[in-house]
């Protein structure tokens, strides 16, 4: 993650460099809240404690990413799949994420498709889908499980 003024994110490092690489040249921007605007909606399509199902802006998403890397830190990002469709104007991106949840140093695993419609060179909507029961059983887990 080159840009330090998203170094407290960089927990998440391997989640977003990999999502950036994803949208490759269909996007404007270095770090994946570059390409994110106040008006993109974030929609998640499963249940977190403390996650919002629908965030709308930039400002927000990356307060509710403040949150995730409080609690988890990814070690790598990997298994991209990459579907691109209606010219480019929207995407689905397969992957996987590898880390640890802090204060339990559980191994998190986990499944994602997310659905990314791009406007003008940035991301309009993003449709998240995971796997639930491993986000479920790292985060109910207690330490030497």
């Amino acid at each position: 993650m080159p840009n330090r003024k998203y170094a407290a994110y960089e927990p998440a490092a391997p989640y977003f460099d990999l999502i950036r690489g994803a949208l490759g040249d269909l996007v404007d921007g270095e770090h994946f809240f570059d390409v994110i605007t106040d008006a993109t909606i974030y929609e998640v399509l499963y249940e977190v404690p403390g996650w919002p199902r629908i965030i709308t802006g930039r400002t927000t998403l990356m307060a509710a990413f403040r949150g995730y890397v409080d609690m988890i830190a990814l070690r790598s990002a990997d298994a991209l799949i990459v579907h691109r469709t209606d010219d480019g104007r929207v995407v689905v991106i397969e992957y996987e994420v590898h880390g640890t949840v802090l204060a339990t140093g559980v191994h998190y695993d986990n499944r994602f498709c997310s659905v990314v419609r791009i406007e003008n060179r940035k991301i309009a909507h993003w449709r998240d889908y995971m796997d639930s029961l491993a986000a479920w059983n790292a985060l109910t887990a207690r330490a030497g499980k």
